[in-house]
């Protein structure tokens, strides 16, 4: 049994505000389990804090026109008060620039570097000639080689979700400024992971089978392909710079530097508060501390096989014993993506939805994807709320209150002796701690909120079996034990939701007990181990203010939210519309023919008289033509380029006139339209810029 827990949390670039998938597979889940492990009264330290130094931080920056420092300082404040404001209760949220992690990343890496830990490597790597400056993996785009979008990144193409290299991009260029990339010899320092593959077997496939699937299987599969080593500096001027003589212009790489930010972190809290937390070395070097990493799938193999390695080189710190990682969230349909702004930013949801934090966690993780990819949808959200948190929860604690203050004067009422029914609801949820501990301990959150919930539909059910309201017309007493007993399962509402809905547990705590000290973590009657019980409220107790704990979402607050989507939605397609025509290409030459070939073709001018669509046809326009010779009619498919066809009125085109007449819907065509196939992929008849006969003929 470990004496005390450190759970730390995914650094967030802070480069723009955090969103839903952040929070739905990282954050939420993390503040769930720290939150209960303080309510068992666990010694438990909880981590996070700004990834300051990766490389979408200067892009960031260098596309606002200001310096680098005031982007991470704008969005390390943003981000750090969203959590604040949403209530994931770090003990210390930092960030990467501080004095203190600069001093300790570039000691850790001096200490490893003197110890002989790392590899020199010279390689050759993507350059911009023309900025002087390497470009890294997210500072190159190109044509992707697996679905041939544009724009894919050197890690990613985001249309098809392949993972690449910079190498396997078509035509990479600088991203930022649309250059095109050389190869040039650069040398670096290295991690030898491959030295760690034996003992990372290990201690990850045999002594770590617990782990999640999708863990323990991202692992096994980087193993199995064989570990390298990998680069632990960079040629970038925003970072740590490399303490060693020679490198100038050097950093150390994003993934070195971040995750020692939760050693760091830990250093500045203790170094703050010595007397409340002790030594940092007790959280990162004691072996009866649990170290345990929340994650997205994105940064499974970092905290899995690369920290490891880091902390095994240096050969005094514990090992994360868990890392629990989700996968990811999707939003209506649509990955979320930073860069398409297609999110719910968690700072904008909170001034959208003022007092409406707990909503937002109940349903990211009712919906959390624990085991697969999940969806968001502002349609769940709504339903969520109205049906379970409103109509279920929320309305069984309101009747329990409001009755209470009809019937009793707004006091605890006195208990008779209970009915085979009433033992029959207790019994229902006698089990309820040890349901949710087995759940908790095991990071099965979804299941353990729906526990929890479980819990309100017992009471929702026995207040509408026992209808109370009716009773009081003929029994006082039997009444008085009815909502004496939905007072106390209410009561344990407050314990069983704190880990989930902090705020709305705190909200019905002031509500059932508001002269007796609140708090749940204190001397109260609201602590976990009295989770279960039906003796938590005493008799002739006052009952405060009663409000509503939850409060219907109205649809247009959610058709708000889809037409800020929409518009997101239209703006993206204009500007994936505008980059595709940007980098258009003609289309190879067909195979070569001849001049002989090209005389069969009978090319002639003439002039539009009419142009009309075809009836019960989308594809076909009905062209009628001063040709010179009498006059001609041709069908032509380009309907849909031309959702106005009458601006084809008087032009003067180009038609081949010596194609056999064809029927098409019943109408003769006699040749056909030339037209050209524009970038967008709209068809455009070919017309003659400058008057001639009609009739007259190209070659």
């Amino acid at each position: 049994m470990f004496k005390r827990t450190l759970v730390t949390t995914a650094l967030p670039y802070a480069n723009g505000p955090v969103h839903i998938g952040h929070l739905a597979g990282v954050y939420v889940p993390a503040d769930i389990y720290v939150r209960y492990l303080r309510l068992k009264g666990r010694d438990v330290l909880f981590v996070g804090g700004s990834d300051e130094h990766g490389v979408p931080v200067t892009i960031r920056a260098r596309k606002e026109g200001i310096t680098t420092q005031e982007v991470v300082d704008r969005y390390h404040e943003l981000i750090k008060s969203s959590f604040e404001r949403f209530g994931i209760s770090f003990d210390v949220y930092s960030r990467t620039t501080s004095a203190i992690h600069h001093k300790f990343a570039s000691d850790y890496f001096r200490k490893l570097y003197d110890n002989g830990k790392f590899i020199e490597q010279t390689t050759e790597q993507f350059y911009d000639p023309e900025t002087g400056h390497f470009l890294t993996d997210r500072n190159i785009r190109g044509e992707c080689p697996h679905c041939h979008a544009a724009g894919a990144y050197g890690d990613q193409c985001e249309k098809c979700g392949s993972t690449l290299s910079p190498e396997e991009l078509i035509n990479p260029y600088n991203a930022e400024t649309g250059n095109p990339l050389v190869k040039k010899p650069t040398s670096h320092w290295y991690l030898p992971l491959d030295q760690y593959q034996q003992w990372l077997e290990k201690w990850i496939l045999e002594d770590h089978k617990e782990w999640r699937p999708n863990v323990y299987g991202q692992c096994k599969s980087w193993l199995d392909g064989g570990l390298r080593p990998r680069a632990v500096t960079r040629d970038l001027d925003w970072g740590i710079p490399v303490p060693v003589e020679g490198a100038e212009g050097k950093v150390l790489y994003v993934w070195f530097d971040a995750p020692i930010g939760y050693i760091s972190n830990t250093k500045e809290i203790c170094d703050a508060q010595p007397e409340k937390w002790g030594k940092w070395e007790t959280w990162w070097k004691d072996q009866d501390t649990r170290l345990i990493h929340f994650i997205g799938k994105d940064n499974i193999v970092f905290h899995c096989i690369v920290f490891p390695a880091m902390l095994k080189a240096d050969g005094s710190y514990i090992l994360p014993d868990n890392v629990p990682s989700n996968e990811f969230l999707n939003l209506e349909g649509d990955k979320i993506s930073t860069s398409r702004n297609w999110a719910v930013w968690l700072n904008e949801y909170l001034d959208d939805f003022p007092g409406k934090q707990d909503v937002l966690r109940y349903v990211l993780t009712a919906n959390a994807p624990e085991t697969k990819d999940n969806d968001f949808t502002w349609a769940d959200f709504q339903a969520r709320n109205n049906n379970e948190l409103v109509a279920i929860y929320g309305n069984f604690v309101n009747r329990a209150l409001v009755l209470t203050k009809k019937y009793f004067e707004g006091k605890v009422p006195k208990t008779s002796d209970f009915t085979d029914y009433d033992r029959a609801t207790i019994d229902e949820f006698k089990n309820v701690k040890a349901q949710l501990e087995s759940l908790l301990e095991d990071f099965k959150f979804r299941e353990a909120q729906k526990e929890a919930m479980n819990l309100a539909r017992i009471g929702n059910k026995y207040l509408a079996d026992t209808e109370p309201w009716k009773l009081a017309k003929t029994d006082m007493e039997r009444t008085a034990t009815i909502l004496n007993l939905s007072l106390q399962i209410a009561a344990n509402l407050s314990i069983a939701f704190e880990p989930f809905l902090p705020f709305s547990s705190d909200k019905l705590r002031q509500m059932i007990a508001p002269l007796s000290t609140a708090s749940p973590l204190s001397n109260s009657p609201f602590k976990w181990e009295n989770l279960g019980r039906i003796d938590l409220l005493p008799e002739g107790q006052s009952l405060g203010e009663v409000s509503l704990l939850f409060e219907k979402i109205e649809d247009d607050a959610i058709q708000a939210q889809l037409d800020r989507l929409a518009r997101i939605k239209a703006e993206n397609e204009a500007a994936a519309k505008e980059a595709e025509l940007a980098n258009w290409k003609p289309a190879a030459i067909k195979a070569d023919t001849s001049i002989d070939e090209f005389d069969k073709m009978d090319i002639r001018v003439a002039t539009v008289l009419d142009c009309q669509p075809v009836k019960k046809s989308e594809r076909l326009l009905q062209f009628t033509l001063d040709d010179g010779m009498g006059g001609r009619t041709i069908l032509s498919g380009i309907a849909q380029s031309y959702p106005d066809p009458s601006v084809l009125i008087g032009k003067q085109v180009l038609f081949i006139a010596n194609f056999p007449p064809r029927k098409m819907m019943g109408i003769e065509s006699q040749g056909m339209i030339l037209s050209a196939v524009d970038a967008d992929g709209k068809l455009v008849v070919t017309t003659v810029s400058r008057e001639v006969k009609n009739g007259a003929q190209v070659g």
